[in-house]
């Protein structure tokens, strides 16, 4: 029997239609984002998302102090091994599932249909509260960035330097915030473009630093300090556990080393999303392991004297040590603080680029899942801009909720450490929940996309989960002794608290009515 001119024609569409929309059309979605986004511009965003500087620079301190140059040095080579693996997983069922909503909708979908809306419901609330708070990490470290700037700038804080106080870091931690909404209510393109001027800036910026800094720097450490040298600070640290130091100088890369499935976040504005995508998060993941261990290199091998990085009484006040450690290479070689602010000043860049970009990924997030009726008031956040096509209700959800996390800058002291912890557990822990229903499932069940690992696939997912458990539980444990109001990591308390109210909603009423990922194309007949 012969086609008729309406089903002849609409084959032809479908045939001529990009491969990413194909399969989102088999998934039972119709495309409503706007589909322009290359290769390139999805690794842009990708790779301003992980950020070569914003997940060293604020805790390479901390993590240096815990048990010296060997234990944080050699922590990136391990953790980047281990990113690796969760990478490959997440890449091959990007491949199958190039949606929006993607991790939350590869849960429902690979956990099968039982079990697939309680899984969706974990993962896609593990990865809003995890993104949402990493747009605080990039504010809060970019405000601190900033905040030693202006004192650099100023007059250091030996010379009267102005050392911005809590309710002044408070604004410029909302201004942060605020700036990326705006900007993120503007046409995709838009943030596309900036994210291109990201990459170039922090390739660029990472190579000027990764060189000049050892170069400038009047003395430099020998490479049995900075490869094999172990020193534990026990009278500031409160830990006297070798193990436990390690484990806690780990906390950096960790915290470093994901963010790569922004470029799944923007599948469905992607071309060929189904090769594209799985591409964008392996060639992040390699070219941050490489700049991030060179820059962990750089700053470690132009430590001029490791002790004099703490000293509250020091140029930066002790607050940054990779600003005294720019302040002290350049001021020793020229007695001028400029070049540490120029560089400090390509640092905070890559703050704000970072920042941009997860909010661009948090806001694609809640639109998914208020797309599927998932958020209380969904119909409000699920709103597309009518000329822009961005999501920019959600985009300003999820600003408000971000300021919010801040507010406590005013009373507490270990904010960032707070945040830090429910931002990686968030987010990676979001990454566990499809990694782990893809490692069980029936290999009949799930339809490959042209990245497709075959047999590798289960232990690639099995130590890949293994290592995301591992990662969230180090980052609920103290990170300083004794444990007092001051020092206490309360994302624990935060976190158990939310995720309980949650887990609650679900048994008392979400499950009655959340089904997951919500079609709204007919897959049959490409109806609407």
């Amino acid at each position: 029997m012969g086609l008729n001119n309406e089903e002849a024609e609409g084959n032809t569409q479908f045939a001529e239609m990009d491969t990413g929309e194909k399969r989102l059309n088999e998934l039972g979605y119709k495309q409503e984002l706007r589909r322009e986004m290359t290769l390139f511009k999805t690794l842009a965003i990708s790779f301003s998302t992980m950020t070569l500087f914003t997940g060293i620079t604020p805790l390479y301190g901390s993590s240096l102090l815990y048990a010296g140059p060997a234990s944080l040095v050699w922590g990136w080579v391990v953790v980047s091994f281990f990113t690796w693996f969760v990478g490959i997983a997440m890449a091959e069922i990007c491949s199958s599932f190039p949606t929006t909503g993607s991790l939350y909708f590869w849960a429902a979908h690979l956990a099968g249909p039982k079990w697939g809306p309680f899984a969706s419901w974990c993962c896609a609330w593990l990865e809003a509260i995890g993104l949402i708070a990493g747009i605080g990490t990039q504010a809060y470290a970019g405000s601190q960035t900033l905040q030693s700037i202006i004192l650099l700038c100023t007059g250091t804080n030996k010379d009267g330097g102005y050392l911005a106080p809590k309710w002044l870091f408070l604004c410029m931690y909302m201004g942060l915030t605020f700036i990326w909404a705006f900007l993120n209510t503007f046409a995709l393109e838009v943030i596309a473009f900036i994210d291109i001027i990201s990459i170039w800036w922090q390739l660029i910026g990472g190579i000027v630093i990764v060189i000049m800094l050892p170069l400038v720097a009047l003395t430099t450490q020998s490479a049995s300090f900075v490869f094999s040298h172990f020193e534990m600070a026990t009278d500031t640290t409160g830990i006297s556990s070798k193990p436990y130091a390690v484990i806690l100088a780990f906390l950096v890369s960790q915290y470093s080393l994901y963010g790569y499935d922004a470029a799944a976040h923007l599948t469905e504005e992607t071309k060929g999303a189904d090769k594209n995508g799985p591409i964008a998060i392996l060639t992040s993941i390699g070219i941050i392991s490489v700049f991030g261990w060179a820059y962990i290199l750089a700053l470690t091998f132009s430590i001029q004297d490791f002790n004099y990085l703490y000293d509250t009484t020091n140029e930066t006040a002790g607050v940054f040590v990779p600003a005294q450690i720019l302040y002290d290479a350049f001021h020793g070689r020229y007695h001028s603080a400029t070049g540490a602010i120029i560089l400090l000043f390509i640092i905070w860049g890559s703050f704000f680029f970072g920042g941009l970009s997860i909010t661009t990924s948090a806001a694609r997030v809640v639109y998914a899942l208020s797309r599927d009726k998932g958020i209380p008031f969904s119909s409000i956040w699920r709103k597309v801009h009518p000329k822009h096509k961005v999501p920019s209700n959600a985009v300003w959800l999820c600003a408000a909720i971000c300021v919010l996390l801040g507010i406590p800058i005013l009373k507490v002291n270990v904010v960032f450490t707070a945040i830090t912890s429910i931002c990686t557990i968030g987010w990676v822990g979001g990454y566990a929940v499809p990694i782990f229903a893809r490692m069980v499932m029936e290999e009949k069940n799930f339809k490959p996309g042209p990245f497709y690992l075959g047999k590798a696939s289960r232990p690639i997912c099995l130590i890949a989960f293994l290592w995301i458990c591992y990662t969230c539980s180090v980052f609920l444990l103290p990170t300083l002794y004794p444990i007092s109001w001051n020092t206490f990591n309360y994302a624990p308390v935060a976190l158990g608290m939310g995720l309980g109210l949650i887990m609650l909603w679900w048994v008392f009423d979400a499950r009655r009515w959340f089904k997951g990922p919500v079609r709204n194309i007919d897959a049959q007949n490409g109806k609407v």
